[in-house]
């Protein structure tokens, strides 16, 4: 069963965020799947909440990737760390585009049951995206105003 959790969240990773292949959620993401994300809208449950969150990102990133960095497997869970780049395209979260491509890193825990995931927890470096936009002043120029 193990093999089996480990290629439905590659093809997660692949398909679905990588590709953009919208369908690939019906086939793995059971109708009612829970994202735990606080850096993220929600969207509702199931793969049409999973659709408008992937859809969110990849309009402001068309070039989006995640690679997969490690993937481990426990019982009915896979957790994997990734990273995933993309250019500042269009707008995003009211942020004009920048044409900057960025690079984040994140965890994502995923539950899986008869061959869906039911349950995703999602840890990502939001603030390292907003610093990459330039919502956000550099740490080191923070530092250096406290200190004034």
């Amino acid at each position: 069963m193990s093999a089996d959790n480990k290629q439905i969240v590659r093809r997660l990773f692949k398909d679905f965020l990588s590709k953009g292949s919208l369908a690939v959620a019906d086939q793995i993401i059971a109708p009612n799947h829970i994202h735990h994300d606080p850096a993220s809208p929600d969207f509702g449950l199931g793969p049409e909440g999973q659709k408008k969150t992937i859809s969110l990102y990849r309009n402001a990133f068309p070039d989006l990737q995640f690679k997969v960095n490690e993937m481990i497997e426990a019982g009915n869970f896979v957790t994997t760390r990734y990273t995933s780049t993309g250019t500042h395209k269009a707008e995003f979260n009211g942020i004009a585009p920048t044409n900057k491509t960025l690079s984040v890193e994140g965890i994502v825990i995923n539950r899986l049951s008869r061959g869906k995931i039911v349950e995703t927890w999602v840890v990502w470096d939001a603030l390292g995206l907003m610093r990459q936009l330039g919502q956000v002043p550099a740490l080191e120029k923070a530092k250096a105003q406290v200190a004034k």
